[in-house]
């Protein structure tokens, strides 16, 4: 029996309270937006609850909750139909279709979106000075038994707060909430399995100055809440090569923020199926539209280095950080249409975290000439601290010198001051028309929309992981079919794919200097048209592909941007297949788990015409040998069926073009 004040307590909630709906598009999807005592919010799916009532807020340093005994002065609301466009993204027309009710208090609005699959909300302050957020509510509660797949923290485990600091790569685990790990955050997207296959994805969306949010569940319930790093109080160089800033202290607040701040959106992106999450363009859609000409920015391949150990066989020169090399995959790169070559770490002088400072065994001027004259651009690693030190300065130099863009590393953190870092380099990076690749960084949070000059980011556990992972317990391959539903949802990978030495479960070993992929050689060609990358690396050494040359010349002529992406068909964690067009040419992509698959592929979608197939696909030995694989050119059948035949662990692709 409930205490009677209890009972009073909730009965005055419920006197209090007032509820204000609002529905998508389609009349599907309903967010239901509690205010009385509390602020909650709760999601329905035809009626069926999928997110249960959730409680929201922000507390203010001086006292002040939004959402603390929330009454409401004014509803509006507008419905949007409208299309968007970009030339940067995985398709070339984006469908923006909501409705939207805002909810205004006297300190604060609430701006609640509706789409077809998914929902959103965000605070928006009304203050008319600078404040401070001393903390944020976020909670999403589920029904009981709901699963998730949950990228734990897999770095700095002794407390919650030491694991702010990570690189943001993990695998997936699958449980129950539950049965969530109470020492561990984890960062976002995550996934959440309900009933009759219905799936809810949380992110977030324009987050360019407050503080990236993770989940926690400390209290063996079906509830997540958000947890936020406190600002940093101070800071000291060091980690890897003193690139990296470490906390050492923090303030007791999340974020300092200026009046009227527009706090970033809180997504919960909804699928009826899993082959719907992987065609999600809810970050997209919610992140600011770019301002300004953005029309210099190439998107296209790179030869990378750094993966295969700059290993270059059969040439009269030692292989390494020096002109030689770069010059010999310069050249590499313009023979197979690659549009960029990457200077990775190594040459500039390690340990001083400053980029003015080359390496003696290399002259970088000759070395962007060199490429210059070969219609090849070049692209920097850089370090954290020696870009962040004197940022202006760094895009001057390099943009005069040629440079074409930086891959930034080793953020590793996602508190206010790193998250503002990432806007101000996206700036900085397009007033001198320079490319910007985050790599050792949070999720994309749509700062690819809003600056089309961040043309990749990492967040991602890619093929790097293959360099030194535990054989025995590495499983690169189960990742590969789960990856595409979760965080591929948020944004572009930079994964790095393109392994021309490939091995089975068995024979796989990890070898820094002459590194390998798992699963056969078709999953690797499969991996271009699957993942989202703008600016997409080619990770093996220029003499493995030469050795290759047909897998290379494939994987060099797919595109890396799109007109239009169609998720076929899929289950997290068993398969995934993705069709993808540009212009008139469509490119079908497929993965495996460990399982072999046979998937029938209804192409019914194509325009109508004749078209001609190029197949790989995994030969009858690639179960044994990974890198067996049958290439073919055929005509579609009439139907426009096809079968993808795939090996444990492999993949299947194909072009097609019409027939002339």
């Amino acid at each position: 029996m409930k205490p009677l004040f209890l009972i009073l307590l909730l009965s005055a909630f419920t006197a209090t309270a007032k509820t204000y709906s609002v529905e998508s598009p389609d009349g599907r999807l309903k967010v239901d937006v509690g205010a009385g005592e509390r602020l909650t919010y709760s999601i329905s799916l035809d009626e069926e609850k999928l997110v249960h009532e959730s409680e929201i807020a922000m507390i203010l340093e001086d006292g002040t909750m939004y959402g603390g005994d929330a009454r409401v002065k004014k509803v509006s609301r507008r419905s949007v139909d409208e299309d968007l466009f970009s030339s940067f993204y995985k398709k070339s027309r984006i469908e923006n279709d909501f409705n939207e009710m805002t909810l205004k208090f006297s300190d604060f609005s609430l701006v609640v979106r509706a789409y077809d699959d998914g929902a959103a909300y965000r605070f928006i302050s009304h203050s008319k000075h600078p404040f401070v957020v001393k903390d944020e509510k976020a909670s999403f509660s589920f029904a009981d038994g709901s699963k998730a797949w949950i990228p734990y923290v897999s770095q700095h485990k002794e407390t919650l707060e030491s694991q702010l600091f990570n690189s943001f790569e993990s695998v997936y685990a699958y449980s129950k909430l539950t049965d969530w790990d109470k020492n561990s955050l984890a960062f976002m997207p995550v996934l959440v399995d309900l009933d009759k296959g219905r799936k809810v994805c949380i992110m977030e969306a324009e987050l360019l100055d407050y503080p990236g949010m993770f989940l926690y569940n400390g209290d063996a319930d079906s509830q997540l809440e958000g947890y936020f790093a406190r600002y940093p109080k101070d800071l000291v160089r060091g980690g890897h090569n003193k690139l990296q800033t470490l906390v050492t202290s923090r303030e007791n607040c999340i974020a300092k923020c200026e009046a009227n701040a527009e706090f970033p959106w809180r997504i919960l992106s909804v699928s009826k199926n899993d082959a719907q999450m992987a065609d999600n363009d809810m970050v997209y859609r919610l992140s600011r539209a770019p301002e300004g000409d953005f029309s210099w920015v190439k998107p296209g391949k790179v030869a990378w280095e750094w993966w295969n150990s700059w290993n270059v066989q059969g040439v009269d020169f030692k292989a390494g950080v020096n002109n030689a090399t770069y010059k010999y995959y310069i050249d590499f790169a313009a023979e197979y249409g690659v549009e960029y070559v990457i200077l990775d770490e190594g040459w500039a002088v390690s340990g001083k975290a400053d980029l003015f400072q080359v390496v003696p065994e290399i002259d970088l001027q000759e070395i962007v000439d060199y490429a210059t004259q070969k219609d090849v651009g070049i692209i920097l690693w850089a370090g954290y601290n020696a870009f962040a030190d004197d940022m202006e300065r760094v895009c001057r130099h390099f943009s005069e010198m040629g440079v074409k863009g930086f891959k930034i590393d080793f953020m590793d953190r996602d508190d206010q001051l790193m998250t503002a870092f990432h806007h101000q380099a996206a700036q900085m990076c397009a007033k001198y028309h320079m490319l910007c690749d985050f790599h050792g960084t949070y999720k994309p949070t749509g700062l690819h929309r809003t600056y089309p000059n961040v043309i990749n980011f990492e967040g991602v556990h890619g093929m790097e992981q293959c360099k030194w992972a535990d054989h025995k317990t590495f499983d690169q391959v189960t990742y590969d079919v789960t990856v595409p539903y979760i965080r591929m949802a948020a944004g572009p990978m930079d994964y790095t794919q393109g392994a021309m030495t490939n091995a089975n479960r068995q024979n796989f070993r990890a070898i820094y200097d002459e590194p390998m992929s798992q699963g056969t050689r078709c999953r690797q060609l499969a991996e271009y048209v699957i993942f989202e990358s703008p600016l997409n690396m080619l990770c093996d050494s220029p003499v493995k592909y030469r050795a290759a040359s047909e897998c290379a010349h494939f994987i060099a002529s797919i595109p890396t941007v799109w007109d239009e992406t169609v998720a076929l068909d899929g289950r997290v964690s068993k398969y995934i297949v993705m069709a993808r067009r540009s212009a008139d040419v469509w490119y079908i992509g497929a993965l495996t788990d460990w399982e072999s698959r046979e998937i029938e592929l209804d192409l019914s979608f194509l325009p109508e015409g004749e078209y001609k197939v190029e197949i790989y696909q995994d030969g009858v030995n690639a179960g044994k040998f990974a890198t067996d694989y049958n290439h073919c050119e055929t005509d579609l059948p009439a139907d426009k069926r096809l079968k993808a035949v795939m090996a444990p662990g492999g993949g299947w692709v194909a072009r097609i073009v019409l027939a002339k």
